[in-house]
């Protein structure tokens, strides 16, 4: 595509009105990142502390496998959702379902209760999936290409955020604790009053309409047609090739979740476990950012861009869990618990951060890919449902599994490897042809945005930022 038909064009962007701070695209992302810190970056952190900061791990990743499950079903129907209230009201009540759950964990923490961990698990799954397709397709929508990848990166940080402030909660007040065990429950009062702010925060995103961008053009994220057309089109988009063939991928990245949580939850002390959940949060927030970075750099070709990220991120992938596989066999025979002062701690806990890094990168990559596969806004909403659902399956499976003591050891590893190589091949085949036989649909779409817009007689020259403001 020549320079002149580019749509970050110098001459293009000339005309364009400077987009006001309150309903640019880096504000929406500062809104969502908040959203995202305050929802599922809290039950991040707590996870990230092992197995939701529980003694044991099998009540909590029983009760996340309940919350995947439940996942799966409001992602599947969060796109006719949307047709109905809008993606912002989606979002909002997404947020809804985390604090009931944090409220079990502080329950079992400080009373023993067992049944409100898995009610809290239920009411999260039901509003989390809402949640986690409105997010991504926001992420997916709002950004202009050229700043498709900072905004992943931006937005997944706070992701990582509340991983972050948790394990510095944590690791204050469990400094003295070097032996394994459970997290404080003082930690839970103030991941639930965090948690409850989540909705408000909602409130202060820009729907779509009134986004202002700073290469002038509008974003369109609704859905036409009646609720049950939308569902057909979603299953049919699920079944297409190019989704399918990806699936693998989506499932081998987002399994690891379960099994390094849970690793940390066995082999580490309290006090080595809120260190963990805050060191890999840095190392997590950087490696997303700049992978984010790379990706956006016009200068490289989309389809090199593609093709090499994807290589070394899974080649690098293979390399952790052949090391990972090796310890905890290791460890199933000797059963350590380490702190940082032990020996052996520092090549089991360097495994730690690095699958965390790992996690992040590909967790991003993956948005990468399916940006590149939508051939229209509504699809846009459709592959977040199907990605974020596909993730939920993938998850329920893994927490599941990983509540199996026996199985949580070893097996989680060694089964997260064998998933690792089912994808390569299948995936490779998509990510081959993006820039290549399926060319830059992330652009394709913004045009189809704007061809859409002339058609209906709304300006697009400089004067569209003031209509979209009204």
């Amino acid at each position: 595509m020549s320079a002149s038909a580019s749509f970050t064009d110098s001459a293009s962007l000339s005309h364009v009105r400077k987009p006001r701070w309150y309903r640019s695209t880096f504000y929406n992302a500062l809104i969502l990142g908040i959203c995202n810190f305050l929802a599922p970056g809290i039950w991040g952190a707590m996870n990230s502390l092992g197995a939701g900061g529980e003694a044991t791990p099998s009540l909590v990743n029983a009760a996340n496998a309940l919350t995947f499950c439940l996942m799966v079903l409001s992602c599947f129907f969060s796109s006719a959702l949307v047709k109905l209230i809008g993606i912002k009201a989606v979002l909002i009540i997404g947020t809804m379902g985390y604090a009931p759950y944090a409220a079990g964990l502080y329950t079992n923490n400080r009373f023993g209760t067992e049944w409100f961990v898995l009610v809290g698990a239920a009411l999260c799954g039901l509003s989390a999936g809402l949640f986690w397709m409105a997010e991504a397709a926001i992420a997916l929508a709002y950004p202009e290409p050229h700043n498709q990848g900072k905004f992943l990166g931006f937005w997944l940080t706070f992701r990582v955020g509340g991983q972050l402030i948790g394990g510095a909660v944590n690791l204050g007040l469990n400094a003295k604790s070097g032996e394994a065990g459970k997290v404080s429950y003082t930690v839970y009062i103030v991941f639930i009053v965090l948690q409850c702010l989540a909705p408000l925060a909602g409130l202060l995103l820009t729907s779509p309409k009134r986004v202002e961008r700073t290469d002038g053009r509008a974003v369109k994220l609704d859905i036409q047609g009646s609720s049950v057309r939308e569902l057909i089109a979603t299953a049919k988009l699920f079944c297409s090739r190019e989704f399918l063939l990806i699936v693998p991928l989506i499932a081998q990245a987002v399994y690891t979740e379960a099994v390094m949580f849970t690793y940390l939850s066995l082999w580490f002390s309290v006090r080595a476990r809120a260190l963990g959940s805050f060191l890999s949060a840095i190392v997590a927030l950087t490696g997303g950012n700049i992978l984010g970075w790379v990706l956006d750099r016009k200068q490289i070709p989309l389809k090199l861009r593609a093709r090499g990220a994807f290589t070394f991120i899974m080649i690098t992938q293979g390399g952790w869990w052949i090391w990972s596989t090796i310890l905890t066999t290791r460890y199933d025979r000797t059963r350590p618990t380490f702190d940082w002062g032990d020996a052996g701690f520092a090549s089991g806990f360097t495994l730690f951060l690095i699958l965390v890094l790992a996690f992040q990168l590909q967790y991003l990559y993956l948005y990468f890919v399916v940006g590149y596969l939508a051939r229209s806004q509504e699809e846009v909403v459709r592959l977040a449902a199907l990605l974020r659902g596909t993730e939920s399956a993938a998850q329920a499976v893994s927490y599941g599994l990983a509540s199996v003591g026996s199985f949580a050891v070893v097996g989680g590893s060694a089964l997260n490897f064998g998933l690792w190589g089912i994808s390569l091949v299948p995936a490779w085949l998509i990510v081959k042809e993006i820039g290549g036989r399926l060319g830059d649909r992330r652009e394709e779409r913004e045009r189809a945005v704007q061809e859409e817009k002339k058609e209906s007689g709304v300006s697009t020259d400089s004067s569209s930022v003031e209509k979209v403001a009204v």
